[in-house]
Formats: structure tokens, C-alpha cells, sequence
């Protein structure tokens, strides 16, 4: 992870429960944003998947794969709030089945 502050494609995102950044897509239910997730090997409170941080037994977010549009490594804790990245609104480089219904 030579350049941690760049956007990668989710296909190239860790799977081994590390958290990331992710951007969320734009939806009805409102703008693009960045969230913290992270991989869940699946368990009793959900099924394999990309889970919201926040999430807790009983309130399990869990991300479909369309939802998510790319990710980056955590920045480093000398950040500042203010200095958090922005959603990526760049083209996608693949088209997902089912968006823009």
C-alpha cells in the first residue's frame, strides 16, 4: 500500500477483517459517503459479507457488493476530522447489473 490516500477498485480490497475506508454509493436514500467496513467471514448475526464498523449483535450493516464503489487504507491517526477523504465520484470502470433502475 504505497499511495494509502488513493481510491481502489473493491476488487482489490482486503478480505481478512482488517477495517478500510469505502464509498458508499449514492442511493434513494441519499449521497455518495464514506463509511468505515470491513470484511465478515459470516456468523450467527449474518451471512459472508462487507459489514459496517458500527455494527453490533443484533444490528448487523452489511453492504451488497454494489453498494460499494471503492476503498482505501485507514489514514493514519495524526489526521485530522477535517482532513477525512471525500466519496469517490469519479466514472466507474465496470458497469453493476441493477443500478440506475
Amino acid at each position: 500500500m504505497d499511495e494509502p490516500d488513493r481510491w481502489r477498485h473493491m476488487a482489490s480490497a482486503p478480505k481478512d477483517g482488517s477495517r478500510i475506508l469505502v464509498t458508499v454509493r449514492p442511493s434513494e436514500q441519499g449521497p455518495a459517503e464514506v463509511d468505515l467496513a470491513y470484511w465478515s467471514k459470516g456468523d450467527q448475526f449474518g451471512a459472508e459479507g462487507w459489514r459496517a464498523s458500527d455494527s453490533s449483535p443484533g444490528c448487523v450493516i452489511e453492504y451488497a457488493e454494489p453498494e460499494l464503489k471503492c476503498w482505501m487504507p485507514m489514514p493514519s491517526a495524526n489526521r485530522s476530522r477535517a482532513s477525512m477523504p471525500l466519496p469517490w465520484e469519479g466514472d466507474d470502470a465496470e458497469e453493476f447489473g441493477g443500478l440506475g433502475i
